[in-house]
This record gives C-alpha cells, sequence and structure tokens, in this order.
C-alpha cells in the first residue's frame, strides 16, 4: 500500500486492497478513505471513486513527509482531527493503537486520547452478560473493544463482531439484534466507529441464494428404504409415489416404505409426531387419523390388489350352512398349494352367524383390524430376510442361555433364515419350521417372566446393573425384534408407558401409579397422593425423605396442591429416569430389521401386538385362517359341513383335543405368529383313512366319512396320538 507501506490483504480490517496498474498504484480503500489531506473532487466515475489520481499522488507526497506517532515510520496520512492534537498515524497503526474512524459525513479519526466514548450509567449492573452475535460473554466496562447498545438497556456487543456483522448486513439490514432497531442503533454504530457499508446483505448478493426454495422435497427419509432404484425415485400414482410430512414438508416417504394405501392418507416425519405427543394433541389427531383410515379402507388401494367378488347364491341353497363356512376354494383335485389356484377360481364366503360372537365388542374389532395391518407389515419387513441359514442349538431346559450365546455368535445375522434343532430331543423332525415356532413361544415367555421386566400384566423394564453391564436389555429388544419378523408370537406384555417411551421418546410420556412394580414405593406415591391436610403431606414426606432425595424430589413443600407435581416427578423418575440405560439398551435391540422404526411410523398398529396379549383361539378364528380346496362345486364337498362341527366341539370342550392341538397338528405351532403363517393354511377332503397335517405346506388332509361321529372319532385319535408321539 503506497500509504501504509504494508502488504496485508485483509478486506475486514483495511477494506479492499486495489491496484491500478496504469497508474502504478496500489493501497488499501480505507487508508485512502480516511487520509486527512485528500477529498472526491470528481464524480464517482473518475479516478477511484470520484478520488483523482493527481489527488491521490499529492497525499502520499505529503503523507512521506509525515511520521507516525506509532510506529515511528514515514507515510502516515491519517491526523486526529481533536483541536491542538498534532498525532498523525497509518491507518492499521491506528486500529492497533485503538483509534477511531468514523465512516461518516467527513470521514473524521480520532487518536487514543480524544476518541468518543460512550456514557455509562452508574446503576448500571457490572456482571459480564452474552454479546447477542458470538454469545460469548462481554464485561459491561468501558472499553474499546466493548459496545453498548443505544436502544436496549441490556444489550452488549463486542465491536469485533459489530463490525463484521455490519460488513455482512450493508446498510439496509443492519440494526439492533434484541429490539430489531435500525435508525438509532446505525447512528450510534457509525458514531462509534462501525463501518456500514452501503450496499445489499451479502445473502441477498449471492447468485441462485434461495434457488433451493423453489424446489419440491422429493426423497425418502425412512430409515429403511424398500426401493431399489434408490431414495430419491418417485414414480406418481405407484407405491414408489414420495409423499411429505402433512405438517413440515421438509421430510418424506414413498408410500410402501411406509405402508401408505395411497397419497390422500396424511404421513408425518418423526420430528412432528414427537412435537405433537409433547403438546398433549396427539390424543386428538389419532381419533381423526383412525377414522381416516377406515374411511380409506373402504378405497381401492395402490399397493394392494383388490379382493375377488363373491358371486351371489341363493338363499334356498339346501346346503344353506356351507354358504356360511370359511374360505372354501373350488377346483379339481390337485396337490395341496394354494399358490396354485388362479384368483378366479377362488371364492370367498363368510363365517356362520353360529360360530361369530355377538358379544364381541367394537373395541376387540379394532384389535384384529390392527393386528392385521401389523401382519402385512412385518411381511413387508421380512423382504430382508434371506435364504441363507443359521442354525441355533437350543436347549429347552435352558432357553435364555442358549438362545443367548446362539443370537451372540459370529455368524448370526437376522436377515438370514433361522433353523432350529433342540438338543435336548431324541428325535429330530426333518422341518424346523415346528422347533423355530416352539423356540420363540419359549423365548417371549421366559422374557415376560424374566427380571429384565418388572409388573404384573403390562409389564415396564426393570434396573438390574448386571444385566446392563452384560448388555442384556439389547439382546432382549433384538429377540423380540427377530421373533416378530421371523414367525414368532405376539409379546402381548409391554405396559403402556413403555411402548410410548419407545414410539414418542421419554420425554413426551407421562406415567402412572399403576406403573409402579415395588410394592413399598407405590404405598409411599399413594400416601403423598391421597394425603388431606399439610401437616400429614410434610409427616409423610419427612418418613421417606431419604428415597425423594435419591429421586432428586426433596423440596419444601407449603401447600397442599405442591403434592400434585410432586408425584409426578416421583413417577417420571421411578418409571422413567431411573432406567435410562436399560432403556437405551432395549431400544437399540429393537431396531433389528427396522421394527422400531414402523413402531414409531404405526403406533396404534403394533400396540395392538405388543401391549395386548394375543387373541384366545376359538372355532371361528381357525375357521376363518384355513382356506378349504373343494373338488368342483362347493355345494357338493364332502365333509365341509363336518369340519366345521367338528371345530364348534373342541371349543366347547366336547373333544379330547384342543384348537391348540389341530393348529400344532397341522403348522407345527401351538399360536397364530403375528406376521401370520407361511404359506397360509389350507385344507383338502380326500378319499384316505387317516387325516394329514403336511407342516412344509401347513396343509390339513382330511378324509371324506359318511358320517360326523365317525369323522370325528378319526380325528381325535390322529391328532391325539401324532401329538403324544412328537411330545415324547
Amino acid at each position: 500500500c503506497v500509504l501504509c507501506g504494508r502488504t496485508d490483504d485483509c478486506p475486514e480490517k483495511y477494506g479492499e486492497k486495489r491496484t491500478y496498474a496504469e497508474y502504478n498504484l496500489t493501497f488499501h480503500y480505507y487508508c485512502l478513505l480516511m487520509s486527512s489531506g485528500i477529498w472526491q473532487r470528481g464524480e464517482e466515475d473518475e479516478g477511484v471513486d470520484g478520488f483523482l489520481i493527481t489527488d491521490i499522488r499529492k497525499e502520499v507526497n505529503r503523507a512521506a513527509k509525515l511520521p507516525c506517532n506509532i510506529c515511528k515510520k514515514k507515510g502516515a496520512s491519517i491526523g486526529c482531527v481533536a483541536p491542538k492534537c498534532k498525532r498523525s498515524y497509518h491507518f492499521p497503526c491506528g486500529l492497533q493503537k485503538e483509534c477511531l474512524f468514523q465512516f461518516m459525513e467527513d470521514f473524521r479519526s480520532y487518536c487514543w486520547e480524544h476518541r468518543p466514548v460512550q456514557e455509562f450509567v452508574d446503576k448500571e449492573p457490572r456482571e459480564a452478560s452474552q454479546c447477542t452475535i458470538c454469545l460469548d460473554l462481554v464485561e459491561h466496562l468501558p472499553l474499546y473493544t466493548v459496545l453498548k447498545s443505544p436502544c436496549c438497556k441490556n444489550a452488549w456487543f463486542h465491536r469485533e463482531c459489530l463490525q463484521y456483522q455490519a460488513l455482512s448486513a450493508g446498510i439496509f439490514f443492519f440494526r439492533c439484534t434484541v429490539c430489531n432497531n435500525k435508525d438509532k442503533f446505525q447512528k450510534e454504530m457509525l458514531r462509534m466507529g462501525i463501518h456500514i457499508p452501503e450496499r445489499d446483505a451479502s445473502w441477498e448478493l449471492e447468485e441462485n441464494a434461495y434457488q433451493d426454495l423453489l424446489h419440491c422435497y422429493q426423497h425418502c427419509d425412512v430409515k429403511r428404504c424398500l426401493c431399489k432404484k434408490g431414495r430419491d425415485y418417485n414414480e406418481p400414482d405407484s407405491k414408489w409415489e414420495i409423499t411429505r410430512c402433512q405438517y413440515c414438508g421438509s421430510r418424506g416417504t414413498h408410500l410402501a416404505c411406509s405402508s401408505l394405501r395411497s397419497w390422500e392418507q396424511n404421513w408425518e416425519c418423526m420430528e412432528c409426531r414427537s412435537i405433537f405427543a409433547k403438546s398433549g394433541k396427539y390424543s386428538k389427531r389419532k381419533s381423526h387419523a383412525l377414522a381416516a383410515s377406515e374411511k380409506a379402507n373402504e378405497t381401492t388401494c395402490l399397493l394392494e390388489e383388490p379382493p375377488p367378488k363373491s358371486p351371489r347364491q341363493s338363499s334356498a341353497s339346501p346346503r344353506s350352512f356351507l354358504l356360511h363356512s370359511p374360505k372354501i376354494t373350488c377346483q379339481n383335485l390337485s396337490p395341496c398349494s394354494h399358490l396354485e389356484l388362479p384368483a378366479s377360481n377362488r371364492v370367498t364366503m363368510s363365517l356362520s352367524p353360529m360360530m361369530s360372537n355377538n358379544n364381541w365388542s367394537l373395541r376387540h374389532k379394532h384389535l384384529r383390524a390392527r393386528r392385521r395391518e401389523a401382519c402385512n407389515i412385518l411381511k413387508e419387513l421380512k423382504v430382508q430376510v434371506k435364504t441363507k441359514t443359521t442354525r441355533l442349538n437350543i436347549n429347552a431346559e435352558n432357553i435364555w442361555s442358549s438362545a443367548l450365546k446362539g443370537f451372540r455368535q459370529r455368524i448370526f445375522s437376522p436377515t438370514n433364515t433361522i433353523e432350529v434343532n433342540f438338543s435336548n430331543c431324541k428325535n429330530r423332525s426333518k422341518t424346523n419350521t415346528a422347533s423355530k415356532h416352539h423356540f420363540f413361544q419359549l423365548l417371549m415367555l421366559h422374557l415376560q417372566n424374566s427380571s429384565l421386566f418388572e409388573g404384573s400384566s403390562g409389564k415396564n423394564l426393570s434396573l438390574d446393573f448386571q444385566a446392563v453391564k452384560e448388555n442384556l436389555y439389547f439382546e432382549a429388544g433384538k429377540m423380540i425384534a427377530v421373533s416378530l419378523v421371523h414367525g414368532g408370537p405376539s409379546p402381548g406384555f409391554f405396559s403402556k408407558t413403555l411402548f410410548n417411551c419407545l414410539v414418542y421418546g421419554p420425554e413426551n410420556v407421562k406415567p402412572a401409579l399403576e406403573d409402579v412394580a415395588d410394592v413399598d414405593v407405590a404405598q409411599t406415591i399413594k400416601m403423598i397422593k391421597y394425603a388431606n391436610s399439610l401437616s400429614s403431606l410434610q409427616s409423610t414426606l419427612q418418613d421417606c425423605c431419604e428415597f425423594l432425595a435419591a429421586a432428586g424430589c426433596l423440596r419444601p413443600v407449603t401447600a397442599l396442591s405442591d403434592k400434585n407435581m410432586l408425584v409426578n416427578d416421583i413417577l417420571i423418575y421411578y418409571v422413567i429416569k431411573r432406567i435410562t440405560l436399560p432403556f437405551e439398551s432395549f431400544r437399540q435391540g429393537l431396531e433389528t430389521l427396522g421394527v422400531l422404526e414402523k413402531m414409531q411410523m404405526h403406533p396404534d398398529v403394533f400396540s395392538s401386538i405388543l401391549c395386548h396379549k394375543p387373541e384366545k383361539l376359538s372355532a371361528e378364528t381357525v375357521c376363518d385362517l384355513f382356506t378349504i380346496h373343494s373338488s368342483s362345486d362347493v355345494n357338493k364337498v364332502e365333509g365341509a359341513d363336518f369340519w366345521m362341527a367338528y371345530l364348534q366341539d373342541v371349543e366347547s370342550g366336547e373333544s379330547v383335543v384342543t384348537l391348540e392341538d389341530i393348529l400344532l397338528f397341522v403348522t407345527g405351532s401351538c399360536y397364530i405368529p403375528s406376521i401370520g403363517f407361511d404359506p397360509e393354511p389350507t385344507i383338502k377332503f380326500l378319499h384316505i383313512r387317516y387325516p394329514v397335517g403336511n407342516r412344509l405346506l401347513n396343509c390339513l388332509e382330511l378324509p371324506i366319512t359318511n358320517t360326523y361321529q365317525q369323522f370325528k372319532n378319526i380325528m381325535e385319535l390322529t391328532i391325539r396320538n401324532t401329538l403324544r408321539v412328537v411330545r415324547e
């Protein structure tokens, strides 16, 4: 720089460094602007922003004779404007010595002794406060580096922070960060030496700065995207159409990835769902969503093929009982695989009124509907499971240890097909399907009664430090997730509080007194909750002060109404905060195979299988489970009515076998998995002597008999003897 002699290029401090090769001149813009012996005598387009080249050379010659009072070198072009002050200095030297330069009017300069200062009131607090720009502490002292807002009493800034903000915001957007005042604030900052450039804000000058706002968000944000063409693939009017969060619009999902039937269904991201849960408005929104989903069920679905229509049947048919049978398929006899049947030949019929429960409540109907939805979602997750197998050797007498060993083995992967062999069985079945169902049933029963959970019916996580140390809570969550996807039973023992913590986050859940499993703790909370006077409340708190101190709830109580907040804080500590480590570990385990993410996306659906015990088998349930394959005409199927009557006898206790025995005989499982059976159970009537249960195909082959008593005797004899051999 021809004025200060420095080579520094720092636009924030010294202004833009300009070079004019044709005039052999290089200078900092601020050095030129603040020089005392030069004025803008030309137009804006003449010379350098109105500074004529001849005037610049004269100023350089004048400054070359003046020594700097700070660095003692020649070239001091700036002088203090205070009367009788003869100090001269370079612009960079003046900044270093805390001189003040006013970028307004005559561009005055003041030395370190004569610079303007801000007035401080003696009553103002002297402690440090936060700079509202950088958020670091700033001392309330009359220093050069500290500036006070003229419009806000408690707004303090670092000078350097204000200068950087002024350079970025420009004259149109530079204002007080607290009250947004512009005129008064800018006037004071100019007086105190802040340079406010006369241009637009830097963010307004950036080319295409707001281009992103013109784009519609199209990206699938769910944890496990099912689309093979990628998260950004969007195909309208298909299951791969991307829909956005109905509240924020900044998150998206493919319809198939969130099990949505059409784009008309509302979907919200996890962040918005968490905000709803915290605000307490989720229950109202949930009821609206339920009504919308029921309405959506009546319309054609984009993701599923519509079921075949049932042909009309004459009400005067002599075999009218068969019209109310379960799903019956008319087709010529063929190998027992329902997958071979064309949809056009499958005739679906409703269940007999004799077998339906007239007292079945609306709540249970909704529960059944939710479980069917859960089945479909779990089938989507099962797509991840590969044909590669992993074998687990299980000891039924020590189910937990052997399961833990199998899940922790190096070759175990949740995405592999699981085969189970019981090491203490003398005879192993050719197929492992029955063993796998039995293994998951025993495993879920063990977890329900283990020390990892506490409570009577609806269970919460317990606090077991040894289990935390051995990472057993993670393994438990992982086992439940694997069981759901691989065909295990519905756990059904989660409390509503535990489920809501997993879905909405612990911070959005309010526990109840029923969640406290410890009798002594529950009694203490009851005494506080039902205290009828201030003295009795204080006496109770005095007796349990150690417990309250450990819970962080020990506080002075001055009114009887304080007990409500105290009880709430104790419940939050005992049920939620106390088990933070087990909960986080358990939650991570449930993330296996994407189960937790689906839970958070469909809370109502998964609540039906995690918080409610599995539905007890009934004749209606078993009847609806099987698809009957007949020869040619539904009305001429021999034995179908015998099968229906037999199920009714079994349900009413007029048989030596149970409905669970029948299911076990056919499928190898005494329960209906949450994910359903694969393949779906079927029935065929053949000219054979005894019934046959084909567990590979889940197919029950039944004999055609002349009388119902013959049918019943053969069924009971075969099922009872077969299961006795299996159990032995």
